[in-house]
């Protein structure tokens, strides 16, 4: 079982500005704890996440050394995977692809059928560069926009742009809107069609609502999982203040209860947990 940790995804809709240095050590801290994937960093307009506009900086300071965890970096175009792709220590490129077509015009300001386009040209940058995309399925498992939506959607999609090469898909419930039975019908499908693909869950969820959301995903065979230290953040697109990530202490808890194998630094963990605090909770 892999969790993604996400501090990207947690502060990026948090207004007061982290000073660059706070997120460095923090960032730094988290690289010591053993997660399999850092989220840390988005290459998009500084006026869409201001939060995150100070990425190039912060991968110049981060410690990579001694650590096997990786880096995924968000990008919305092709211009934001060029300047990504400068940078060897990013392993992943992550781009948000929404199944529905208003969703998808407010948080890259392009259509469906454009960001087809995008994903294209980013493979072309990834393969080139050495690194290896990730396609959010946003909207994976439901659409309260009015928009049609049905599994069936959301399988077409990761069918086409598998067809471009894209080899990991973590499908996003960007909103909190999804169904155990949706989620178990959509990852057992995938899961048992197309073996030759990595399949994650980004669960955007109330607090009370992560258990049966993350169980439903692991018995239809997902061993993926994106959490944020205490939950904290979610889609800022979205505009929800009780929908946030699930958090990745509960995630902890889940790998022990099933037995999953986890080699992760317990100390260096709380060590994080306290900078988080002092960053954005007290």
């Amino acid at each position: 079982m892999k969790i993604i940790e996400c501090p990207r995804d947690a502060w990026q809709g948090y207004h007061p500005f982290i000073p660059t240095e706070q997120k460095v050590e923090y960032l730094n801290t988290l690289l010591r704890v053993g997660f399999d994937t850092i989220d840390f960093g988005s290459f998009v307009s500084a006026k869409a996440m201001p939060q995150v506009s100070d990425t190039e900086v912060v991968i110049r300071q981060l410690d990579l050394s001694g650590t096997s965890t990786r880096l995924l970096a968000i990008v919305a175009n092709e211009r934001g995977a060029q300047q990504a792709c400068q940078y060897e220590q990013i392993s992943y490129l992550g781009y948000p692809f929404s199944i529905s077509e208003t969703f998808q015009l407010r948080n890259t300001n392009a259509t469906i059928e454009e960001s087809v386009g995008r994903v294209e040209a980013i493979q072309k940058l990834c393969r080139q560069h050495g690194k290896e995309l990730v396609i959010y399925i946003s909207m994976g498992f439901g659409n309260p926009y009015g928009d049609p939506w049905n599994a069936g959607i959301a399988l077409h999609w990761v069918e086409q742009l598998a067809a471009l090469g894209v080899r990991i898909f973590s499908l996003a419930d960007t909103v909190g809107v999804a169904s155990t039975d949706n989620i178990k019908t959509i990852f057992s499908q995938l899961v048992t069609s197309r073996q030759d693909l990595e399949f994650g869950a980004h669960f955007h969820t109330t607090p009370a609502g992560w258990y049966d959301k993350v169980a439903a995903a692991y018995q239809a065979g997902c061993r993926r999982f994106d959490g944020a230290l205490f939950g904290y953040g979610g889609c800022p697109m979205a505009q929800d203040e009780l929908v946030g990530n699930i958090s990745t202490e509960n995630l902890l808890d889940f790998v022990q209860e099933n037995q999953e194998l986890m080699a992760l630094d317990y100390d260096t963990l709380g060590e994080a947990k306290r900078l988080f605090s002092s960053l954005i909770i007290s």
